[in-house]
């Protein structure tokens, strides 16, 4: 089955929002088998709209639609689909029913504005969307298939995962031949040395490998095809252990995991708990750990100190301050000892630096500081200058902490890798 994504909204085409929902469906429609050929951005004008709709419904087996439902002058969706295929629309009242009841649940009278989004053409039905009031339409002719779901992501998801992504599973069973990929990420290793470690696997051609560069390490993907899911992971199962066994320590996950859930795990399991104390940073890394769920178990607390006089009064040395200045190796080592000693936590981190645009304290934009405390072992730092923007280089700053505070517990005795 071929394939082809459409994205609808002129605030796709204006950099307001970034186009999330085409990168989530095409990682999603290998695995079922279906080859993705084309994707479009389009804004929110009929005619437009209208003519990448009928281009692909001419080319493609699928074509899903994402955007363009609600209940607005500009939502043109359904009514391109309808001048595609030329049929009329007309109000559903099963739909309509439950459109009414979903504002009546919230004590709210429903515009009649948008009755239009319980709209059905004679080749559609209706996706079920309880997570918002525009139901998708699944449209179907002529052995041809549009599936068009809403641009909320949220919605957007929870209608591929439960509603589109099975039927799809069901049509294409027993006649695909599915991808299904494995990614183990790394740390510590450039690209190109571990291209030349796993060099004797590359030549494999099912499974595939490939070797990428990432902002949290350098990535492996493993590509397996097959007539099913089951099967492409025992053709893969061997292919990933030997990489693991090369790589070791280096691999700290694989697929969705993120850097900061790793080190989550790594300190739980050894029954560590951590404080951070952060300056340019400003808080960043303290909330990146707190985003893994159940982060309480080993986050004390983090503490945002943004200048010398605030570093002192949490506990650093004033005479570091003095003789190195705040922006220095030993101002971030004696954070992290600080905030160790004062939130009573197994690990510290500190973090300081310049994150930019203009220098300070005649320290270049860019200079970063990681400093690791912990009574186990020396204190240690890490100092970076990164050659980006002031975002770019506060999250920089966070995947250097963690790199660091993982690397440091895998080589202190006692505590073992992730």
């Amino acid at each position: 089955m071929q394939a082809e994504l459409i994205s609808i909204g002129t605030e796709l085409l204006l950099g307001e929002i970034l186009d999330t929902n085409a990168q989530y469906l095409a990682a999603r429609l290998p695995a079922l088998g279906i080859d993705l050929f084309y994707t479009s951005k389009v804004g929110d004008n009929m005619d437009r709209l209208t003519e990448v709709i009928e281009r692909a419904w001419g080319r493609s087996d699928l074509v899903l639609t994402t955007g363009g439902l609600g209940p607005t002058e500009d939502d043109l969706t359904r009514e391109a689909i309808a001048r595609v295929l030329g049929e009329e629309s007309s109000v559903d009242p099963e739909l309509e029913r439950q459109l009414r009841e979903f504002f009546a649940q919230r004590s709210a009278t429903m515009p009649e504005r948008n009755l239009k989004q319980a709209m059905l053409i004679p080749s559609s039905r209706a996706i079920p969307n309880p997570r918002g009031t525009a139901p998708g339409w699944w449209v179907e002719r002529q052995g041809h298939i549009i599936v068009a779901m809403p641009g909320p992501p949220s919605e957007m998801q929870r209608m591929w995962e439960r509603e589109v992504a099975p039927e799809l599973e069901r049509r294409t069973a027993g006649q695909r031949t599915v991808l299904v990929t494995r990614t183990l990420k790394t740390m510590g290793i450039g690209e190109g040395h571990v291209d030349e470690l796993v060099s004797p696997l590359l030549k494999s051609t099912n499974p595939s490998i490939g070797v990428y560069a990432r902002p949290d390490g350098v990535q492996l993907r493993i590509a397996a095809k097959a007539s099913s899911r089951e099967e492409a992971q025992r053709l893969m199962q061997p292919l990933e252990e030997e990489m693991r066994r090369i790589l070791g320590d280096a691999v700290w996950g694989a697929d969705d995991d993120t850097l900061e859930s790793a080190i989550g795990d790594l300190l739980q399991r050894n029954h560590l708990t951590l404080a951070t104390m952060e300056s340019c940073t400003g808080g960043l890394l303290a909330n990146t750990i707190t985003n893994v769920p159940g982060s309480s178990a080993y986050f004390r607390s983090g503490l945002v100190a943004y200048n010398a006089e605030t570093k002192i009064a949490w506990g650093v040395d004033p005479e570091i301050i003095a003789q190195y200045g705040a922006i220095s190796a030993e101002c971030a080592r004696d954070m992290a000892r600080a905030v160790r000693e004062r939130l009573n936590a197994d690990v510290g981190v500190g973090i300081t630096g310049v994150a930019g645009p203009d220098p300070e304290e005649e320290k270049p934009p860019g200079t970063i500081h990681v400093g690791f405390d912990a009574a186990f072992t020396v204190p240690q730092h890490v100092s970076y200058q990164f050659a980006q923007g002031r975002e770019a280089v506060k999250r920089r700053a966070v995947t250097t902490a963690l790199a660091l505070t993982r690397r440091v517990l895998l080589e202190s005795k006692g505590h073992e890798p992730v």
